[in-house]
């Protein structure tokens, strides 16, 4: 067998016939299991389990959404596990393989929901490849035993990093001028830009990753303030960053960095009046949720120049699709990523040893 090719190859009790056709290139051998009809295709970036058409689904771990490679291995070294990133966009396909499974492993775009959840009877645990929970009905998890495991903390650092990144980025505003420096215009002038140093950073949310982003930004002379209002008054948490209530943080602040999960109590939290209260060309960041954010609002601040910029890395309808992505066009000093703050090659790492701890013990609990 060539890379890039897969052929029919004889197998135990089904054999191996009707295979899909996957990506190339890989290699492939034969799978440790005692499932005699199944093959690993180790792919560059992923491990995938071809097999026939079997009446009952073998995997002991669905991995519905990307996942580092090597976390992928070290649980194939014990369990049956299909890693198959596409099945979050087919909810038939992921509710059959979920059948006999013991765990699923998602990111934010698979809906855990009750629907889901029926067609898992062996399910265990859910492990989070991030920490935002909002796709996962926890209420019913809970009532069915199954343990919801996040990645807390893993991709703070990631986080923090995208924030300051964007910060300096939107501030700073010089980074955009490539093709005019190129095309011979020279737009010095007209360059020179802001600085964080005292400047106020407003943060919405004081968890773990906010407190990652005010430790960066206070090593930029950056002056940090804070609204959470479940972290008490007294916590050592707060240090030297100032508490403020929502509306005095949003009217107070030179850029703003949004860090709350998605509620009922936060949706659209961040709407028309508290943005129109901000400070005549500050910034705001949004690494959260996009529902947090109400996203007309912003953009027409924008247009109008109240906000000096804004950085989006989700959005209220995710994946944004061509027709949604027209609202956003034209709009200035607006940068637009695919929800990948969380996400660099390090996190990854990171986030995929925590998941794979975390399913271990609870299977081992299981077992």
């Amino acid at each position: 067998m060539t890379p890039g090719e897969l052929r029919c190859l004889p197998g135990g009790t089904g054999g191996l016939s009707n295979l899909e056709q996957l990506p190339g290139p890989y290699t492939w051998s034969a799978h440790s299991s005692p499932h005699s009809d199944l093959v690993t295709l180790d792919h560059s970036h992923s491990r995938w389990y071809a097999r026939a058409t079997r009446e009952v689904p073998m995997a002991d771990i669905v991995v519905a959404e990307f996942m580092d490679k090597t976390a992928v291995a070290d649980l194939s070294n014990d369990f049956d596990v299909l890693y198959d990133p596409t099945l979050v966009d087919d909810g038939k396909r992921l509710a059959e393989e979920l059948q006999v499974a013991q765990a699923l492993v998602v990111r934010n775009r698979t809906r855990v929901d009750q629907a889901l959840l029926a067609t898992a009877p062996e399910l265990r645990v859910v492990a989070r490849l991030g920490v935002g929970l909002d796709n996962i009905d926890l209420d019913a998890c809970k009532q069915r035993g199954i343990e919801v495991a996040p990645a807390t903390g893993a991709n703070a650092v990631a986080v923090a990093e995208y924030v300051i990144g964007a910060l300096l980025v939107l501030i700073r505003g010089v980074y955009g001028r490539t093709h005019e420096v190129i095309s011979g215009d020279w737009p010095r002038p007209t360059s020179s830009g802001g600085e964080l140093m005292g400047k106020r950073l407003g943060l919405l949310g004081y968890g773990l990753i906010a407190r990652e982003v005010a430790a960066r930004a206070t090593a930029f002379g950056m002056e940090v303030a804070a609204h959470d209002p479940y972290l008490p008054p007294d916590a050592q948490a707060w240090g030297d960053t100032v508490r403020l209530d929502l509306d005095q943080l949003f009217a107070s602040s030179q850029a703003i960095s949004v860090h709350v999960p998605l509620t009922e109590e936060t949706r659209s939290i961040v709407d028309a009046g508290k943005i129109t209260s901000m400070p005549e060309g500050a910034v705001l960041v949004n690494t959260s949720r996009g529902a947090v954010v109400d996203e007309t609002a912003l953009l027409d601040a924008l247009r109008d120049g109240h906000l000096g910029g804004a950085a989006l890395d989700v959005f209220a309808r995710e994946p944004v699709d061509a027709e949604t992505g027209k609202g956003f066009r034209n709009v200035p000093n607006l940068l637009l990523t695919p929800h990948i703050a969380g996400v660099t090659r390090e996190s990854d790492v990171r986030i995929g040893q925590m998941a794979a701890r975390s399913i271990r013990q609870v299977l081992a609990e299981e077992g």
